[in-house]
């Protein structure tokens, strides 16, 4: 008994020692709940070969634990089940457990009994997804090698058949969508996938080298399978293992096939100059009809390698069309925005040509008149020899309708101008109170001539970020036309103050004061009013036109005030205090 303890421990060695070893083994479970079956089982296979694979024999003493074990080993290729362990049918719910649970269809099953009249045969091979029945008994050595031989072949099968479903299903999927790398990238996957299938290959590589012609040009992995596939999608032939990048790189410089015993490179030059290597690692030298096949799913690779670069160069070229479209139909649009301003700015100074036109003809004609009726008149008392002061008046009223005539046409070149579109603003610090006085004092001679009095009331050094120019004219034209159109003996007051952050100048006045309807067009051009001047000055209607632009080209604005007609009037112009980032 010593002598048999020893020879089943040199057994037990004999099947761990080649767990260490990286050759491909065949993976055979055994589950039986007896120990003498596994030690049996182990002795009788351990010389057993198939195609150079040894066997890796994993051990379960219950269905339980075939259970455990079969869901870590899903690549396990036949099982030794016993029938009677836990149960007198835990053998066959394990069958149901494999196929119908964890939906193990390639793994081949040995049902082994010792008491066939528990499970008989022809029920069991009817009602079971099992591939084979032995009793214990007549399972001898010889019977279990041809029994696994069998089962391992039809394992092998049925993994090629599946292998070469999975290449096929990816190559379909791949192909309807050929349109990128990604889908190259996907349809070289399922070719590797093929070529496995078909010649039993364990790893497969293809890798593509983006600018071919070049001696030292690097490379990038487009695909990979096996052992390969972690190098999928890889930029450069540093990041490959260095017997790996070696051979690459002398397929590359060779620039033709190699086939030998245990791997095949083979090199394609596509019609687009690109460079491919396909490398195959296989157990066995391959032959004539192999080679032949492998080089025709190389060269049809190439052909949807071109197809691919010449569909993403249709792509580009197409993309580029349509942002040149895009563009061309972008500069049209801006031409057409800029021709329609244009046209706009036209109508614009068309109109404002037609109601200087209609000013010109209305207002200028009455002080023009003037001047021809006293110039006539003159020419008539100098030839009568008549009194210097005759002469005098004369003088005087022509002067008169010359500065109402200046002032209308100062007023429309001003409008003029603030209506040109290149107008800028100065902004620059302005004591907006010591401005005031500046043009209360220069008002002052028509006010008297009114006998009208003008107050002022402003802190002094009173700083405002302004155009000087520009917010005279409009200070200028509020405060004439305060004077313009309130009565003789009249009170016009100007305050100025600071109101949170911002400059406010109130102009109020005692004379006719504004209907409803006058304030609803008050700032517009050529506006004539409801009240009148006091004493017949004239208006052009755009005085107040140009001071809302000035206002607004600063960045503030101006409103009118009043309790209606007969109640005077306030205008208020608000600026902010500092400049306008």
């Amino acid at each position: 008994m010593a002598e048999q303890d020893d020879v089943l421990h040199l057994i037990d060695d004999s099947g761990t020692a080649p767990e260490a070893s990286t050759a491909r083994r065949w993976k055979v479970a055994v589950i039986d709940d007896d120990q003498a079956v596994h030690e049996g089982t182990r002795f009788a296979l351990s010389d057993y070969n198939l195609n150079g694979q040894t066997l890796e024999i994993l051990s379960a003493y219950s269905a339980a634990e075939g259970r455990t074990l079969m869901r870590a080993h899903p690549d396990v290729a036949a099982v030794l089940l016993d029938v009677i362990m836990e149960t007198d049918a835990a053998g066959l719910d394990l069958v149901e457990y494999i196929r119908n649970e964890i939906k193990n269809e390639t793994v081949r099953i040995i049902l082994r009994t010792g008491q066939p009249g528990q499970a008989p045969e022809r029920r069991v091979i009817v009602q079971y997804d099992i591939n084979d029945y032995k009793a214990k008994t007549e399972l001898t050595a010889d019977k279990l090698f041809t029994s696994l031989t069998a089962a391992l072949r039809s394992y092998q099968q049925l993994e090629r058949m599946v292998q070469t479903r999975r290449g096929l299903e990816i190559i379909i999927d791949a192909a309807s969508t050929l349109y990128d790398f990604k889908s190259m990238q996907r349809l070289a996957e399922g070719v590797l996938t093929q070529i496995a299938s078909l010649l039993n290959v364990d790893c497969a590589g293809i890798l593509v080298l983006r600018d071919g012609g070049v001696v030292g040009d690097d490379f990038s992995v487009l695909a990979g399978s096996g052992c390969y596939s972690r190098f999928i999608g890889a930029s450069g032939s540093k990041l490959l293992d260095p017997d790996l990048r070696s051979m690459v790189e002398a397929a590359f410089r060779r620039r033709k096939h190699e086939f030998l015993d245990h791997r095949s490179v083979l090199y394609i030059r596509t019609g687009s100059g690109r460079e491919v290597v396909v490398l195959l690692q296989a157990e066995r030298p391959l032959s004539e009809t192999d080679r032949s096949l492998v080089e025709i799913f190389g060269s049809r690779l190439s052909i949807a390698f071109d197809n691919v670069i010449l569909y993403q160069q249709l792509h580009e070229a197409n993309t580029q069309l349509e942002d040149r479209v895009a563009q061309r139909t972008r500069a049209l649009m801006q031409a057409n925005r800029r021709l329609s301003a244009q046209w706009l700015r036209l109508q614009r100074a068309n109109g404002f040509k037609n109601e200087i036109l209609g000013t010109v003809a209305h207002d200028l004609k009455n002080p023009l008149g003037v001047i021809l009726g006293r110039t006539e008149m003159l020419t008539e008392l100098i030839s009568a020899g008549s009194s210097k002061e005759s002469v005098t008046a004369q003088v005087d009223h022509i002067r008169d309708a010359t500065k109402r005539l200046t002032s209308m046409v100062d007023h429309l070149i001003s409008d003029a101008m603030a209506d040109a579109f290149d107008i800028s603003i100065r902004r620059e610090p302005v004591d907006i109170a010591a401005l005031v006085n500046e043009v209360a004092d220069a008002n002052q001679p028509l006010a008297v001539n009114k006998q009208q009095t003008i107050t002022v009331s402003a802190l002094p050094n009173f700083v405002t970020m302004c155009d000087a120019d520009r917010m005279r004219e409009a200070i200028d034209n509020l405060v004439s036309n305060a004077i313009k159109y309130s009565p003789i003996g009249g009170k016009i007051a100007v305050l100025v103050n600071h109101e949170q952050e911002n400059t406010i100048i109130r102009i109020a006045d005692e004379g006719a004061g504004l209907s409803p309807e006058d304030l609803g067009r008050l700032f517009g051009r050529f506006q004539r009013l409801s009240a009148k001047p006091t004493a017949g000055e004239s208006s052009t209607g755009l005085g107040l036109s140009i001071v809302k632009r000035i206002i607004d080209m600063h960045g503030g604005h101006v409103t009118a005030d009043s309790g209606g007609p007969g109640q005077g009037s306030t205008f208020t112009v608000t600026l902010p205090a500092t400049e306008i980032p």
